[in-house]
């Protein structure tokens, strides 16, 4: 007798219920797909998918901009707890830093919301099945990219707070940092990017497309 093909088993990430009603519904459509589960955001999902066992989820599509945690921080501590656990990025965000930056971080694939809706089942089966999707820019970015992908993950992240206009103090009880790790922070990505100031930085981030948060 012929088994059944076990569904792709995929959870949802993302703070905006009308989006995820909207893919969510996309995605059951597709006879192979079934979407188990959806939060609003990135530390809901990662105490939910790492508290239950066995994982109930075989992906995770995984938006990046949401409230609390980053989408970065979470897809980085889902890599170290849950290996087995394939993490799509969709996002808004479409720039080579941003994509750069997921990469390293663990993800199978980066998809941006303009996309058209194949585009996503597509990434979402192939990406389900440990396959990279990514833009063909990828690879290249990675090889030439400009000074800030060469910052840290811990310097992405207290990069993506200063531009989206939070204090020090702020940022470091968002990431449980001390105020002054995060003043270092602060000092070593200005040098490395070549500004001295906030509005040099700030003009930086619109240049190199960095405002993401």
């Amino acid at each position: 007798m012929i088994q059944p093909v076990r569904s792709l088993r995929v959870a949802l990430a993302d703070d905006h219920a009308v989006v995820r009603a909207g893919y969510r519904r996309l995605l059951e459509l597709e006879p192979d797909i079934q979407v188990v589960a959806e939060y609003g955001d990135a530390e809901s999902a990662y105490f939910a998918l790492t508290q239950t066992q066995p994982c109930p989820a075989d992906l995770l599509v995984l938006d990046l901009s949401m409230p609390g945690r980053s989408g970065l921080e979470i897809l980085r501590r889902l890599g170290q707890r849950l290996p087995s656990l394939h993490v799509l990025i969709f996002t808004m965000h479409d720039g080579a830093a941003m994509l750069t930056q997921c990469r390293q971080a663990g993800a199978r694939g980066f998809v941006t919301k303009s996309s058209e809706p194949e585009v996503l089942i597509d990434a979402v089966r192939r990406s389900g099945r440990g396959e990279g999707v990514w833009p063909r820019s990828a690879e290249q970015a990675e090889r030439d990219g400009p000074p800030h992908e060469r910052l840290s993950p811990r310097e992405f992240d207290v990069l993506q707070h200063l531009l989206a206009g939070r204090g020090v103090d702020e940022i470091a009880g968002l990431l449980h940092l001390s105020a002054k790790t995060v003043a270092n922070y602060q000092t070593l990505i200005r040098q490395k990017l070549g500004v001295s100031t906030a509005i040099e930085l700030l003009h930086y981030a619109r240049q190199h497309r960095l405002m993401e948060l």
